[in-house]
């Protein structure tokens, strides 16, 4: 089993596997095991990139009954339940704080659960005050997007937070625990870190190096920060997500030739036409946000003359207009969506509508098109959640594909994509590498500073008795000066020597195992107690928080 400080990792699947604390890792067991905890399986790291294979959580059976009463009793969790850990804060200073990354993505779970989970952008501040207001979480941050739905946290405690943040899902999307375990991938610390810095630079798209994600990683920094729940680390990461994400993008070619979703959409509806009447087709879009103007920008560089815009207000579709020249753009109000599908072989929905445009009723009472055609009407639904009901597939001439039915565009050159995949390694290591030495920089901060304040009181009181015993009479401002210089190189040069073993910015050899002993040695000789101090006072500002 795979442990660092008595932690065990808590997260299974290939590729992409939970880490213990950033420390040097001991060897790892080539067989799954159970966690101390008996919640999750502990599986082995896989290569370094090998996609984004289907990641599943499973509950040990021994579990089941402790874990019903603490689900129970997590319920009536309060104030007086933060104050009572606070008593137990010892139990805490053995566990630091952890990143994670609780989800699920296009990869593991189809777009019937990720659209339960989805939350609206505009719903993107409530759900980070929710989740900070959990007994166990320090920090949140939500990307949702149609193809990935992830909560990015700082946990006061590993197993607790995690629950919590679990529990919190089932509540707010109405899936049970069990149901969600099946879909949901967990990812701790540096393999957390890891994983948003290739969301970021595309790697862990649907369509390799798209553009649009990083974009959105942006969205999440600056919302986040409007909410007040990025706080240091995760602020940090994303930014330095975003940097990863630009660097792979303009130093690698992994953009060249790359498709976004909207552009693998237009390819699929272009395949399942007849060849001879791809490009004269009737084509109609629902939605003129991003991800609709991408459709209509794909679809004119692919040949179409024409095509017919639905959306509530005119303004974007002719702001679309004057940019793309090569292409008709009919603008139709939204209360005429259903008269224009009538009128179209093949619809695009991409709106942000969080209940179905399109029914069965309403698609059956659609008249037929026409044989040139196939005499099937397509439609390709790219939103999450989808604006076209399940129940409409059914239908003998109608077709309809979601987001989850591209891969059959993207699979076409997988070669080429694991390829440029691993190109990018490297700088995303480079990324990792530079956040993981900040922050086990943190871990000696609050040390470093009561070492020099300790040494600073005794410096001044060594200074007033020497002053005291020459007198006022006798000390001239030259020779306070003096001495008061003399006193402070004494003071940095004996300080010298612990500082340098207190820091830890990846520049040298010296290991965090090695630095963090340095710090708990420094705490004991010179009772400096900071780990206490630094529990005490989260868990105090958690506790005021949660009164306030």
């Amino acid at each position: 089993m795979a442990t660092a400080s008595g932690v065990v990792t808590t997260v299974a699947g290939p590729g992409k596997v939970g880490s213990v604390l950033r420390r040097s890792s001991p060897s790892r067991s080539s067989s799954a095991s159970w966690s101390s905890a008996g919640l999750y399986r502990v599986r082995p790291r896989g290569p370094a990139y090998s996609g984004s294979p289907r990641v599943v959580l499973r509950r040990s059976p021994r579990c089941e009954v402790k874990a019903d009463l603490e689900e129970k009793s997590a319920a009536a969790a309060s104030v007086s339940a933060l104050e009572q850990f606070k008593i137990s804060a010892d139990r805490y200073m053995k566990e630091r704080s952890s990143i994670a990354v609780i989800g699920l993505s296009v990869h593991t779970a189809p777009v019937e659960m990720r659209e339960k989970l989805a939350v609206p952008e505009a719903q993107w501040p409530r759900a980070i005050g929710e989740l900070c207001s959990l007994n166990h979480i320090e920090e949140a941050a939500v990307l949702s997007t149609c193809n990935r739905m992830e909560i990015y946290v700082v946990a006061l405690s590993w197993n607790r937070g995690i629950r919590e943040v679990m529990e919190w899902m089932a509540k707010t999307s109405g899936i049970p625990v069990a149901e969600l375990r099946q879909h949901l991938f967990v990812l701790r610390d540096s393999d957390a870190t890891r994983h948003l810095f290739e969301v970021s630079a595309g790697l862990d798209s649907l369509v390799l190096g798209e553009g649009q994600i990083l974009a959105q990683v942006k969205q999440v920094v600056r919302i986040g920060q409007g909410s007040g729940g990025l706080g240091k680390n995760i602020d940090r990461m994303f930014k330095d997500a975003i940097t990863a994400g630009k660097r792979v993008r303009s130093e690698t070619n992994i953009a060249s030739g790359a498709v976004s979703v909207s552009s693998a959409a237009v390819e699929l509806a272009l395949m399942k036409l007849p060849k001879s009447h791809s490009t004269s087709a009737r084509m109609l879009v629902v939605g003129a946000g991003k991800m609709g103007k991408l459709v209509i920008k794909h679809l004119a560089a692919k040949g179409c003359k024409k095509v017919v815009v639905v959306n509530r207000s005119a303004e974007r579709v002719d702001a679309i207009r004057e940019e793309l020249k090569d292409i008709e753009i009919i603008y139709r109000p939204f209360s005429e969506m259903l008269s224009s599908a009538a009128e179209a072989d093949v619809i695009f929905t991409s709106t942000a509508s969080e209940t179905p445009l399109f029914l069965k009723e309403h698609v059956e009472a659609l008249p037929p098109v026409g044989d040139e055609v196939g005499s099937i009407r397509l439609f390709v639904d790219i939103s999450v959640p989808r604006n076209v009901g399940s129940c409409a597939a059914n239908l003998e001439h109608a077709r309809v594909y979601n987001v989850d039915d591209l891969k059959e565009v993207v699979e076409a050159n997988k070669e080429d994509r694991l390829r440029k995949a691993m190109e990018a390694q490297s700088i995303i290591m480079q990324e990792l590498k530079r956040f993981e030495a900040w922050r086990d920089s943190l871990e000696t901060v609050p040390t470093i500073k009561k070492l020099r304040s300790y040494a600073d009181r005794i410096r001044a009181s060594e200074l007033e008795k020497c002053f005291q015993k020459i007198g006022d009479d006798a000390l001239t401002k030259k020779m306070r000066k003096a001495i008061e210089d003399l006193s402070s190189g004494i003071v940095n040069k004996l300080l010298h020597g612990p500082l340098q073993h207190l820091r830890c910015d990846g520049t040298d050899s010296r290991t965090l195992d090695e630095t963090l002993e340095n710090m708990h040695a420094l705490n004991r000789m010179f009772s400096l107690d900071t780990e206490k101090a630094i529990v005490e006072q989260k868990i105090k500002a958690k506790v005021e928080k949660t009164q306030g």
